[in-house]
């Protein structure tokens, strides 16, 4: 076979398989076709078959669910049915009740309308009695009520006042007894030195030679201090020391260190005062602020605003009636915090307010107003709470009383100013308040004579008998005690006694 002929067989040998490649491939297709779209037919049977039961079984539940509900409709139905016959009944039993109510209300406005006419029957016979009375008695109803009190206040009026005596007595008894129970053993508790302490303004030099270098040539010295610490200073009355004179405590403590400073060092000239005037104004502010913080911490007190201890540390250079002003306030925290806790009253705003009850005193030279007002204005400002503010405000009593607080902090900065020692007086003040304490009394009507006593803690009123009664006596005491709290300030208090003695005098001949 030639090479052409054998690839003509090959062509076609190739052509056939091919052709008979796809014949195959095609049969099994079928084949797989087949196949599938029987599975397909089964699948589709047992899915009607399962929806066929499926449908029966919702067919049973659904009749079950039917029955139950028209059973549970018949209930229904039923219990609506009784409600139905209950409310009936009610509404018949409330239609009676109805008609009886409307019954009882005519019988009821009946009777009203007879008792008002018996009550102007009453009213006319009444009067027809009092004008009778006023007709025989010849008085008119008001005179002769005036007449029956007046009779029967004079025949009693000897029982009463015994009366009211023996429960004054009896009740002022216990108060005073519990009061002196609590203010000893406060005062007994605090057991502080009594000792009066005066901040001083003089400055003691080792000779008097240091007065010309403090002066200065031409006075340049002493101007320039001066204008530095905004105080006066004396040099030539006083021999061995120099006085500093001013209005401001803290002016005169700064003016008193920084001169210190100056002499012990020894340069006084215009520059190193200034030096010394700035150190000393820093010294001092930090003096305050500790002075501030140890007076808070004393009285056991650790929330309040440092501005305000810088305020109360200012305290400490100031001095009344001998008295130093922030040892008086912590001692009246002591005794206001002790005497809160015997009382049952709140101790923290009782020692807040006494240690601040004076504590417009720290700039009442520098704001037009009394310390009080001040301090309060102050308090306000820096938010210290309104309980605190209330409890300060009356210490003086500028302002009421308008809790148990703010007695209990007039009554501590009572004792703490009124305790022997604690103040130093000046006699043309003593001399006056006694005056003025005998000019009060005198000027009420009745009094006879008046003595101040017990160093003006006590003022002894006797009256003319035959002019005022005991119960005249005992208004005239309260009276006379109410002025004296308006027109005098005093620390503590003052005892007024009315004296009325009725004496029988014949003589034997």
């Amino acid at each position: 076979m030639d090479l052409l002929t054998l690839l003509g067989v090959a062509v076609a040998s190739v052509i056939f398989g091919a052709v008979l490649g796809y014949f195959l491939r095609h049969l099994i297709v079928l084949q797989r076709k087949s196949s599938i779209e029987l599975k397909i037919k089964q699948l589709l049977i047992d899915a009607k078959a399962k929806a066929q039961t499926a449908l029966e079984e919702a067919s049973k539940k659904s009749e079950a669910i039917i029955e139950r509900a028209k059973k549970e409709e018949r209930s229904v139905t039923s219990q609506i049915r009784k409600l139905e016959e209950r409310v009936a009944k009610k509404e018949e039993l409330l239609e009676k009740r109805r008609a009886e109510i409307d019954d009882d209300a005519k019988k009821v406005r009946a009777k009203i309308e007879e008792v008002r006419k018996i009550q102007g029957k009453l009213a006319l016979l009444d009067k027809q009695k009092n004008s009778e009375l006023e007709r025989v008695s010849k008085l008119s109803e008001k005179d002769a009520k005036e007449e029956l009190l007046t009779e029967v206040e004079k025949k009693y009026q000897e029982d009463v006042l015994l009366k009211m005596q023996k429960l004054e007595t009896s009740g002022q008894e216990k108060i005073e007894s519990r009061a002196q129970e609590i203010l000893v053993s406060s005062i007994q508790r605090l057991a502080s030195s009594t000792a009066s302490e005066i901040t001083t303004s003089t400055v003691s030099i080792s000779s008097d030679d240091l007065k010309g270098k403090i002066i200065g040539k031409e006075g340049r010295n002493i101007r320039a201090l001066e204008r530095a610490t905004g105080v006066e200073l004396i040099v030539d009355d006083t021999p061995g020391s120099v006085v500093i004179s001013s209005f401001d405590p803290l002016r005169r403590q700064i003016a008193k260190i920084a001169l210190e400073n100056l002499i012990l060092d020894g340069r006084i000239q215009p520059a190193r005062i200034e030096e010394m005037a700035g150190k000393a104004k820093m010294e001092v502010e930090k003096m305050v602020k500790e002075k501030g913080e140890a007076a808070a911490y004393e009285a056991g007190i650790f929330d309040f605003d440092p501005r305000l201890l810088m305020l109360l540390g200012r305290l400490y250079f100031r001095v009344s009636y001998g008295q130093n002003i922030l040892q008086h306030s912590v001692e009246t925290a002591h005794l206001a915090g002790m005497i809160a806790s015997e009382v049952g009253a709140d101790v923290a705003v009782a020692k807040k307010a006494a240690l601040l009850h004076d504590i417009g005193k720290a700039v009442d030279h520098e704001i037009q107003g009394t310390h009080v007002g001040i301090g309060r204005r102050i308090l306000q400002k820096f938010n210290a709470g309104e309980a605190i503010i209330r409890a300060m405000e009356a210490h003086h009593g500028e302002y009421p009383y308008t809790s148990l607080e703010s007695v209990i902090v007039q009554t501590a900065d009572a004792i703490s100013a009124a305790r022997p020692g604690a103040r130093r007086d000046s006699l043309e003040n003593y001399l006056k308040r006694l005056e003025e304490l005998e000019g009060i009394s005198n000027s009420f009507g009745g009094v006879e004579k008046s003595y101040a006593i017990q160093a003006g803690r006590e003022i002894r009123v006797f009256v003319t008998p035959e002019k005022i009664s005991d119960l005249e006596a005992k208004k005239m005491a309260r009276e006379i005690a109410k002025k004296i709290e308006e027109e005098i300030k005093f620390p503590g208090e003052i005892k007024v006694s009315v004296i009325r003695e009725s004496r029988a005098v014949e003589y034997a001949r």
